[in-house]
């Protein structure tokens, strides 16, 4: 299809655009007038990570094309958890607990949307301002009516818990109904016409769009993603040693410029489109690199993404770092370090401290195969005791692109 809206053209260029709940209908609103569109974020952690970067790139790209991104942080619908497409319940956060997360991931989307009072402006708001508000009767009464449980029970993302015989609690059923009941708030508070998400929330979304329209007669409309993989099928962001957090406080600077830096040749572009605002013609140029030159194109896609989610400080920073420690065979700055204790530190629980292995056995593992190195020479005893001098620092390397630091004051 071709769409007249810069919005919509933008989407489609970059590839972000899966399913659309009213294309014509979405393409002609953004063509006349500022819709404000949102995504929610449940704050489940202290940090988002990079399965989320896709959905606050695109509330970037809805503010490039002059319309207004309203950022959701799920206060309220956090206190239940999202079931879709996982195989058991979430672990049930306290309530400090979740403002204190809330708290942490606000950070994050103050480096890649502008916020304020204009028109296009990005703000945020806090589902619990009136989730928590909600009487439980009149909530079934006058929203619940609008539910239909057969079709609940077709979607996808339920379909898949019930298949493997696995426990959906009736906390978390009520999710997609809290938040369809999110889109008609929004509807009414910020004149809300647009819910943007991965492929995973389509149900949700279209409950919202459906409830609007038929307890306020408004028309809205919904947009999904495509799901992310990497070129060999995997999910992207979910790597050996775990999860590739936004905030700097939960992933040093060098990891996360080396996530991007490590990137598969064949995903490239694909990343470049979605995670940088470099102009289409430089992102063609750049994929089309061959050989050994496709890495000067993953500089470049290490050092843009970096420089949206943590500054150009910490790009430039990180990069060289990797210099220093891949082509000069030293230390840079930006390794993750850690501190050996009066008494030094064993190697195979160095790996572990370093998060370079999820444990001991691992750790092990790595060192019969002559994977870790200690200044580069090869190590075979776990249990090698590192000892240094006040001051001393030593390189622990497991594999070719996992580097640390293991240092003593």
């Amino acid at each position: 299809m071709t769409y007249n809206s810069t919005l919509l053209r933008l989407l489609d260029e970059r590839g972000y655009i899966h399913q659309f709940t009213d294309a014509e209908g979405l393409d002609a609103m953004a063509g006349k007038q500022v819709v404000p569109g949102y995504i929610g974020f449940d704050p489940t952690a202290p940090s988002l990570h990079v399965g989320h970067l896709v959905s606050i790139m695109m509330l970037r790209q809805l503010q490039r094309a002059g319309h207004k991104p309203i950022v959701v942080m799920g206060g309220g619908t956090g206190k239940i958890g999202d079931p879709s497409f996982k195989d058991e319940a979430r672990k049930l956060l306290t309530e400090d607990l979740i403002k204190e997360n809330v708290a942490s991931i606000r950070r994050v989307f103050e480096r890649f949307l502008t916020f304020g009072d204009g028109p296009s402006d990005a703000i945020m708001v806090d589902n619990a301002e009136w989730l928590d508000k909600l009487e439980y009767i009149p909530f079934l009464r006058d929203i619940g009516q609008h539910f239909s449980v057969n079709r609940m029970l077709s979607f996808d993302s339920v379909k898949l818990r019930l298949d493997r015989e696995q426990s959906l609690s009736f906390l978390e059923f009520n999710y997609m109904i809290l938040q369809a009941y999110d889109f008609l708030e929004l509807s009414r508070r910020a004149a809300c016409r647009l819910q943007m998400g991965g492929s995973d929330q389509w149900g949700n979304i279209v409950n919202g769009v459906e409830l609007a329209r038929r307890v306020d007669g408004t028309q809205v409309f919904g947009l999904t993603t495509p799901l992310l993989t990497n070129a060999d099928g995997t999910k992207m962001g979910k790597t050996v040693g775990g999860a590739v957090w936004l905030n700097e406080d939960q992933l040093s600077h060098f990891d996360y410029w080396q996530f991007w830096r490590n990137t598969d040749d064949r995903d490239v572009g694909k990343r470049l489109r979605l995670f940088t605002d470099l102009p289409l013609d430089e992102i063609e140029r750049l994929e089309a690199l061959e050989g050994n030159e496709i890495n000067a194109a993953k500089i470049v896609l290490a050092n843009e993404a970096t420089k949206l989610c943590r500054g150009e400080e910490a790009a430039k920073s990180a990069e060289a770092t990797a210099q220093a420690t891949f082509a000069g065979g030293g230390m840079g700055g930006d390794l993750p370090t850690i501190e050996a204790g009066a008494d030094g530190i064993r190697l195979g629980a160095a790996c572990v401290e370093l998060g370079f292995v999820a444990s001991n056995g691992e750790a092990k593992r790595k060192i019969a195969e002559g994977a870790v190195r200690l200044d580069d020479v090869v190590m075979d005893d776990p249990a090698l005791l590192i000892t240094l001098a006040p001051g001393e620092s030593r390189k622990l390397s497991v594999g070719k692109k996992k580097h640390g630091v293991i240092t003593k004051a």
